[in-house]
């Protein structure tokens, strides 16, 4: 795997390193010694897909408070989708801002979201499947979300949303 970090601290964009033969390919997507050697947590509780009908699906965004503080690492199976991470670490030097890549079943990339930042999504395709590994259990009081057109971090969407939860879509604006 190759790990490549991102303008904000802690963030990377993860590709994997296939090795081909006459069947096709096999690849890690997964290394407790590569993560560790990188510093990043290594921890899973969980393992999560979301699927997603429609092209302009927004999801997020999303993240947990303490004490369930929670990293992902989040891989596009099938589909594509633009793979948002807002940092919202207040001491970070990257506070407030944002990163953004093209996940899809196709490249293989993943994104390793730490603690502390927030993460949404949108498809870029119909029938769209995303994979998350997170390092904390879901706490539902401890589940928490920005607006996804919120003022305070203008982040540029590639399409128009055509699909969002309810939820999602009535965050307040940030504020901390």
């Amino acid at each position: 795997m190759t790990f490549n970090e991102t303008k904000l601290p802690g963030v990377f964009e993860i590709s994997v390193e296939p090795h081909y033969d006459e069947r096709g390919f096999f690849a890690r997507y997964w290394c407790q010694e590569e993560f560790e050697k990188v510093g990043l947590n290594t921890r899973i509780a969980q393992c999560s897909v979301s699927f997603n009908a429609l092209k302009g699906t927004l999801r997020g965004i999303h993240y947990q408070t303490a004490p369930f503080l929670e990293t992902k690492m989040v891989r596009c199976t099938k589909g594509a989708i633009y793979d948002v991470v807002v940092d919202l670490r207040p001491n970070s030097p990257s506070f407030k801002e944002w990163i953004a890549v093209v996940l899809t079943s196709a490249n293989r990339h993943m994104v390793y979201v730490p603690e502390g930042c927030g993460h949404g999504l949108m498809t870029l395709e119909d029938q769209t499947e995303v994979s998350y590994q997170i390092s904390e259990f879901y706490n539902p009081e401890s589940a928490r979300g920005v607006r996804w057109d919120d003022p305070a971090f203008q982040i540029s969407w590639p399409e128009a949303v055509e699909v969002i939860s309810e939820r999602d879509r009535k965050y307040p604006n940030f504020e901390f």
